[in-house]
């Protein structure tokens, strides 16, 4: 019976352990897009940097006009990199804000469907404003890529996203024709 009792303890607890969620912050992030709107909450006490920067993005209008430039069903939904995802051309300001990298703030969150990560190249510290949102769970990127929030409205589009025809090209799952044309997001910050 003791034995008993004491797995039964140490089972609850890890179960808590990995239950527990980071505390979302109250601004939230709109994407707008030609399918609908998906909102974001954000993870300041996992990646702050990151945080700071994708806001710091937002409110110079970094995004408007950006697009995603891969929808992989079960996988990611990728928003492009804004100094070259852009329609519009940017100011001094943007460029300078778009071009600058980010440390790798890499936690114990776990990549599940509606978290945000960002996209780099093979070095750790390289992200700049690509961003994936996990539309599946994605044990095999965990570690490696630093989560910074997570949807909190607008799983329908994601769900629409997902429907729509795509085609691979290399290692990506594209959508079919020009992609800048059918998804167009612009971001607009609201406060909580």
């Amino acid at each position: 019976m003791k034995i008993w009792w004491v797995s039964l303890v140490f089972v609850i607890t890890n179960v808590g352990a990995l239950a527990e969620e980071p505390q979302l912050s109250s601004p939230r992030v709109v994407f707008q897009t030609n399918y609908g709107d998906i909102e974001f909450g954000f993870y300041p006490s996992v990646a702050p940097k990151t945080v700071d920067h994708i806001f710091k993005l937002v409110r110079l209008g970094c995004y408007n006009t950006n697009h995603f430039f891969r929808v992989d069903r079960g996988f990611v939904a990728q928003v492009a990199d804004v100094a070259s995802g852009r329609s519009a051309p940017m100011n001094e300001e943007q460029r300078k804000e778009a071009e600058k990298t980010i440390v790798g703030e890499f936690s114990d969150v776990k990549h599940v469907r509606g978290i945000l990560s960002m996209g780099r190249y093979s070095d750790p510290d390289s992200a700049q404003s690509s961003f994936s949102i996990l539309l599946g769970d994605a044990p095999h990127l965990d570690g490696q890529y630093a989560i910074f929030g997570k949807v909190t409205k607008g799983d329908e589009t994601l769900r629409k996203l997902e429907e729509l025809p795509t085609h691979r090209e290399g290692i990506f799952v594209m959508e079919r024709g020009i992609l800048k044309k059918r998804l167009a997001a612009s971001a607009v910050e609201i406060e909580r």
